[in-house]
């Protein structure tokens, strides 16, 4: 009978403790996450949600002349940036280090594959040892990853399809109860301002495909903040 009154009470503190940990989103990628505005258009999807006082965390704040001045900028989208480079270079250390997540959403390869055209297999290595380095920082992260988007130039799509049709193993190899990871679709259907940047529909588009996986990323951070918080609360012993 005493565990049935102090569980409700310590979950009650709990959820409470947590309530006031803020959750911090790093939207993670090359010019598609930096120089575009569905991070625009999905902050404003977000913010008439309960999911509207996350935290978006990064180095930068460049944006596409979304013409919205409320939005929060925060970001880690390197334009030119390859995936590779960023795993070798161990880049993603110090970008954690310096702003810490909760969720992540990653959408990389494309430099990879439209400025060095380099292997599928070499690009999946760097996304493992990215997610390692996420894990490092946070072993309760929670990831998105997305099958990028096409190019509409050069001879690319093949690549690109490869690469999309390998993260979906890939991810379920890696996958864990506390730290999941999971795939959107962001190839399908995107529409191109410049053959490789999403125009305002594109844009559209892919906030779309983003916002229900997100919003599952943030439910699932948000649980385990609270689990943590009711293990951290001391509750007396009362008779």
């Amino acid at each position: 009978m005493i565990f049935n009154r102090i569980l409700p009470l310590t979950v009650l503190l709990g959820a409470t403790a947590a309530q006031n940990a803020t959750l911090r989103y790093m939207p993670f990628g090359d010019s598609i996450t930096e120089i575009i505005c569905w991070r625009a258009m999905l902050w404003e999807k977000l913010k008439t949600t309960e999911w509207g006082s996350v935290d978006w965390v990064g180095s930068g704040k460049t944006e596409n002349n979304c013409q919205d001045t409320t939005y929060d900028r925060d970001n880690e989208g390197h334009s030119g940036f390859l995936a590779i480079d960023i795993a070798n270079r161990q880049q993603l250390v110090g970008w954690l280090r310096t702003n810490p997540a909760d969720v992540i959403t990653m959408h990389l390869g494309t430099n990879d594959i439209a400025q060095q055209n380099k292997p599928v297999n070499d690009i999946i290595a760097a996304f493992t040892t990215l997610v390692g380095v996420m894990r490092t920082s946070n072993p309760r992260m929670k990831i998105v990853v997305a099958q990028i988007i096409p190019i509409s130039y050069g001879n690319y799509i093949p690549q690109i399809q490869s690469l999309n049709a390998a993260i979906i193993p890939w991810a379920q190899g890696l996958n864990t109860t506390e730290s999941p990871i999971w795939v959107v679709d962001q190839y399908t259907g995107t529409d191109l301002r410049d053959g490789i940047h999403p125009n305002a529909a594109g844009d559209t588009k892919m906030m779309n495909v983003w916002y229900p996986a997100l919003v599952n990323a943030f439910q699932a951070a948000q649980a385990d903040k609270v689990a943590q918080a009711a293990q951290q609360v001391e509750v007396p012993f009362t008779a």
